[in-house]
């Protein structure tokens, strides 16, 4: 699809975290240039769950100017250093896949082949204690730590951070419409067979545009339901299909990182943010039942219930495409993996920056789109991967899912990563993909792949410079957490000076589910 027509006029349809991160950065970047709309109604509920993220967000937020502390005050922000994985090789038997990196690596091979054979000789430590960032987070301790510092992501308050994009948003320019979309307008024979033209509100008014953003969640309103664009389903790799989230109430001080606790059904998160906690199981509902889950997950959170529990369906998988005629979807509208990595905000966060990248101004270029969709498949391919790495590599004998995730067949794709590592270490990861290769390393043993061999640059450390080596590195890690402070401490000395400003504003905008 090539036109040569301006487009100037942006619809998005739905709000939530997708729908007012897509507005805050086109706004902040080519405001101006633009008239954007954003649709959304206080009667629909957002899902609202996705509390945890990666460190990419921080540089999303460089770009939009955002000033973390202000951030941190305005969401009940808490500092994330990683993932606690508890159960999830076998039960009983904990790992942590942490953020940043883990010892030093050589341009030959990295910290993990020296780390095996310091372990064949007796002279290394566990993997972990070479890892600022879980030491830090284990011992409860985080700062921001000049030349040094830990790589880190935060724990959010989802719905607080929409409206805080929100605000930030409608001073650049966003005009929002309150109101439901009755029907999705459409140019071409009996109106189907064209690009969106409009969106018809059940009020009876017309939204008018020229690219239109679909961020309506599992619905897919505008590229699914519209535009019949179809669904590539990945439920035999991902069996989960349901989450049931509720918040409680803190008991204790927030701890910096997410923990990921395995059972027979599934899996169940736990997000300490600055003032309660969130809490969800993600299962399958061949394991358990939608009545069920509820009442499960009373039983294994603690404090209070702030919310009550909701159940919430979905088919793990991918859109054929995300862009289709002028209509892009963004978030849950464009597919889904399970939130065991963090990724869910990631993902709208690269839709935005690609858009950015390829804004059809001057109109729609074929070659864009296909660029684009190509983009967005592999990103989503690359993640479901190292998302079923955690599954499929298990011990686990208590429930016929984790015996089907550990028997089932493999993307080649995968089973090559996971191959290539056992037999020799190494990890093969394209240039472009999200985790880095300490996060497959630290998966990959955590889950209990020991290689057979390492690199044979190793060898050439003999046994008193490899205890030198492994023992600096540890020292350094050790002294680097021990001047840490408390995390929780450090959190509302930071936040202390926008905490009643934060407050003030957001109070003074309508509250959503």
């Amino acid at each position: 699809m090539n036109t040569s027509k301006p487009f100037n006029r942006v619809v998005i349809a739905g709000g939530g975290t997708a729908g007012w991160m897509m507005a805050a950065l086109m706004s902040k970047l080519l405001g101006k240039q633009l008239d954007i709309k954003l649709v959304e109604s206080e009667e629909i509920g957002t899902v609202g769950v996705g509390e945890a993220t990666i460190p990419a967000l921080l540089s999303f937020h460089n770009l939009l100017g955002i000033n973390e502390a202000e951030f941190m005050a305005a969401t009940n922000a808490t500092f994330k250093l990683g993932i606690n994985f508890e159960g999830w090789k076998n039960i009983g038997q904990d790992y942590f896949h942490s953020f940043g990196s883990t010892g030093n690596d050589h341009w030959s091979a990295g910290f993990q082949h020296f780390w095996l054979k310091g372990q064949r000789d007796g002279l290394a430590r566990t993997y972990t204690d070479y890892n600022p960032e879980t030491v830090a987070a284990f011992a409860n301790r985080f700062a921001h730590v000049p030349r040094s510092g830990l790589n880190y992501a935060y724990h959010l308050d989802a719905g607080r951070y929409a409206k805080y994009l929100r605000a930030m948003s409608e001073a650049h320019g966003v005009q929002r419409i309150e109101g439901k979309i009755g029907a999705v307008l459409m140019d071409g024979p009996q109106g189907r067979d064209g690009p969106i033209t409009a969106l018809q509100m059940q009020d009876g008014s017309r939204i008018d545009g020229d690219l239109f953003i679909d961020c309506t969640g599992f619905r897919s309103m505008l590229l699914g339901e519209a535009l019949g664009v179809g669904y590539e389903d990945w439920s035999y790799w991902l069996p989960c299909d349901r989450a049931v989230a509720v918040q409680t109430a803190s008991v204790r001080d927030a701890w910096p990182y997410t923990r990921s606790i395995a059972h027979p059904f599934g899996w169940q998160w736990r997000i300490p943010l600055q003032h309660r906690v969130g809490n969800g199981l993600v299962y399958s509902s061949k394991e358990m039942s939608d009545a069920d889950a509820p009442e499960v997950l009373k039983k294994n959170v603690e404090g209070e219930l702030i919310t009550q529990p909701r159940v919430i369906k979905f088919l793990p998988g991918q859109r054929d495409k995300v862009w289709h005629r002028n209509c892009i979807a963004v978030g849950l509208a464009s597919g889904f993996v399970e939130p065991l990595e963090s990724t869910s905000i990631h993902l709208i966060q690269r839709a935005a920056i690609r858009l950015m990248q390829t804004f059809p101004s001057g109109g729609i270029q074929q070659a864009d789109v296909d660029e684009f969709n190509a983009q967005s498949k592999r990103e989503l391919e690359h993640i479901r991967d190292f998302i079923v790495l955690h599954y499929h590599v298990n011990e686990r004998t208590d429930s016929a899912l984790w015996k089907h995730v550990r028997e089932m067949d493999i993307l080649p794709s995968l089973h090559h990563r996971i191959e290539r590592f056992r037999e020799s270490a190494r990890v093969f990861r394209p240039s472009d993909e999200l985790f880095a290769e300490n996060s497959w390393v630290q998966v990959m043993m955590g889950q209990g792949i020991t290689p057979e061999r390492y690199h044979p640059v190793a060898d050439l450390m003999g046994r008193d410079e490899l205890t030198r080596f492994l023992g600096d590195i540890h020292l350094k890690v050790s002294r680097t957490v021990a001047a840490l402070p408390g995390h929780q401490a450090y959190v509302e000395q930071l936040c202390a000076p926008y905490r009643q400003a934060s407050v003030s504003q957001l109070a003074a905008m309508p509250a959503r589910a």
